[in-house]
């Protein structure tokens, strides 16, 4: 295969969504995202981390101790990010199972001990006119980093978001409009 620099892509901008569990996302790399799923906000300048960790366990013969075979004994999708708007949805997200609640025109966050709180997510990655759509069916963030208050930076919420399987194994789907994926 030729090399091809018109099939470097970067992610220039994009934006992270959320949903209720199992929301059906777009299917294609640029079509509107359903009312449920919403856009998270602004994101730092790391962008957007996904991560494909396996663990293998190493099968070694008798005779010679050498390995003859590996297998998957464990593996996992990660996507990190961190969010820099401080937002209702970014709030429920960083401390899972609180709600934040708004009554006589002030908001309170009763910060809850975390438990499951499975969602849906999704990814834009945009360079151009070229698209990279993600869409996690079923995932968690299952990670946070701590939060900063300081007087010259953004207040940031770090999340991990792991994606699982569905019945037949899939993780997250990728879409593109990108010509390069065709070739």
């Amino acid at each position: 295969m030729p090399l091809s620099a018109n099939a470097v892509r970067v992610a220039i901008t994009g934006a992270a969504y959320v949903a209720p569990p199992k929301t059906a996302g777009p299917v294609d790399a640029v079509a509107a995202w359903p009312a449920a799923f919403k856009d998270i906000g602004w994101i730092s300048d790391d962008g957007i981390t996904e991560s494909n960790s396996t663990d293998t366990t190493e099968i070694k013969g008798w005779q010679g101790g050498q390995t003859v075979r590996k297998v998957i004994s464990s593996s996992e999708v990660t996507f990190s990010f961190t969010a820099i708007e401080s937002n209702k949805t970014v709030l429920e997200l960083y401390h899972k199972g609180s709600k934040v609640v708004t009554t006589t025109g002030k908001s309170v966050l009763a910060i809850k001990a975390p438990g499951p709180d499975r969602r849906a997510f999704g990814f834009d990655l945009v360079d151009g006119d070229a698209h990279i759509r993600i869409v996690i069916p079923d995932g968690e963030v299952t990670e946070t980093g701590e939060i900063t208050y300081k007087s010259d930076e953004a207040i940031s919420y770090e999340l991990t978001i792991t994606a699982y399987p569905d019945a037949s194994g899939t993780v997250a789907i990728k879409y593109s409009d990108d010509p390069a994926w065709g070739v």
